[in-house]
């Protein structure tokens, strides 16, 4: 554990071009996916933003109307320069961050959780503050929704098999219903 109950978060929020979102959705959506995704990207945001430990979202997208809209409500947008993947989109968002806010805890959240509200994303990073990394599984427990380092500490990323990273002592596993309280919303990404 670490003495890090005071930090403040930048929180990385990667949004895939509206166009090829939330593809699993085609099916149900049509020609409205990409309004969906939006939708989604900015109920999450707008959780985030009003989250008290939360200094600020770090949205990484190259499109250009999801960076307007998320821009608008209070997230700094940068672009997607490496366009390589939701990984490397992390990583060079949780470079932006760590080159401007060396002091701040980076933590990396999907996008697509409509149903978060600020005290539940407030209760996750004030327990990953407490560690040099922490994740909150996704409901299958398999994945990620939140992924954090304080200080200094930088996310890997999102991925499949994160929780076998806990269990090998690499990284904390933050539980919801333990010491961050019931949280519905963040381990259910649509």
């Amino acid at each position: 554990m670490t003495d890090n109950a005071g930090i403040t978060w930048s929180v990385l929020v990667p949004v895939k071009v509206l166009a090829q979102a939330k593809s699993r959705l085609a099916g149900l959506s049509g020609p409205r996916r990409g309004e969906l995704a939006l939708a989604l990207a900015c109920d999450t945001v707008t959780a985030v933003l009003g989250c008290d430990v939360a200094a600020r979202v770090i949205v990484i997208t190259d499109d250009q109307v999801a960076g307007a809209a998320l821009a608008a409500l209070g997230a700094q947008v940068v672009p997607d320069e490496p366009r390589d993947g939701l990984n490397a989109a992390l990583r060079h968002g949780a470079a932006h961050v760590s080159a401007r806010w060396p002091d701040s805890g980076t933590a990396a959240l999907s996008a697509d959780l409509p149903a978060l509200r600020p005290a539940e994303i407030g209760r996750a990073l004030r327990a990953a503050a407490a560690w040099p990394t922490a994740f909150v599984a996704d409901a299958a427990g398999d994945g990620t929704t939140v992924h954090g380092g304080a200080r200094g500490g930088v996310p890997a990323g999102f991925r499949p098999g994160v929780a076998g990273a806990a269990r090998g002592g690499r990284c904390h596993r933050t539980r919801p219903g333990s010491h961050t309280g019931t949280a519905p919303g963040r381990g259910h990404a649509v």
